[in-house]
């Protein structure tokens, strides 16, 4: 039988936050301005203490998403890579993703970033198969600046990964084994539901966990790409 692999993506096969990068490259090139940069670390920090507003996030997050075509934010996001994304990918990230992989196993990103921002760095890594917030899209091809569905955010990872999962015909009992790598405790819903789950350069909170249950630690933070 084949087997899943799930990974997320901010500080696990990254060692950076893409929602963060995103909102200090839409800085740097002078699309926020300060009082923006207020509110994006203050969003930064719920989501650190466990507390964000997800809805909230994302009304703020993907404004910026409808000002510009569809065009315009693949240059941008082309420049974005570049600069904020492929510094911050490790050769040991790569090289786990690989050998799942090799392996013949199904792989899928899984994150609470927007499918926007992922797609392109999941695509870096050679995985096909993206679950993130899925986006709204007008009849002219532009992002709207809303969100569609369930957020995959803590319990919502569970959802969109029981709709992905329907949608190819499968249960997580098609599968003989089932891994999720993560870093966030935001994440435990979705680690205590697969057979593997791996913590990768964990926060405080989630390292406590995994020691308390015997899960595996692992440390992607060594050679950059």
């Amino acid at each position: 039988m084949t087997q899943l692999a799930l990974f997320d993506l901010d500080h696990t096969l990254l060692t950076c936050d893409s929602d963060v990068q995103w909102s200090a490259f839409l800085s740097e090139e002078g699309f926020l301005n300060q009082d923006d940069a207020v509110k994006r670390q203050q969003f930064y920090d719920d989501y650190e203490a466990g507390c964000l507003n997800i809805d909230a996030f994302l009304q703020f997050q993907l404004a910026p998403l409808a000002r510009f075509s569809r065009e315009e934010l693949n240059e941008m996001h082309q420049r974005f890579m570049k600069r904020h994304i492929l510094p911050h990918i490790t050769q040991s990230a790569k090289q786990l993703v690989q050998n799942h992989t090799e392996r013949g196993d199904d792989v899928v990103l899984i994150s609470a970033t927007n499918e926007f921002i992922i797609t392109p760095i999941a695509h870096v890594f050679g995985i096909k198969n993206v679950i993130g917030v899925r986006l709204e899209i007008a009849e002219n091809q532009q992002y709207t600046g809303r969100y569609l569905g369930t957020p995959s955010f803590r319990e919502g990872k569970v959802i969109r990964l029981n709709e992905w999962l329907a949608e190819n015909g499968k249960t997580l009992q098609s599968y003989e084994r089932s891994y999720f790598y993560t870093d966030s405790f935001n994440d435990l819903p979705l680690l205590e539901l697969v057979d593997v789950p791996v913590t990768i350069n964990p926060d405080e909170t989630l390292a406590k966990t995994a020691r308390k249950n015997g899960w595996k630690i692992l440390d992607l933070s060594d050679e950059r790409n």
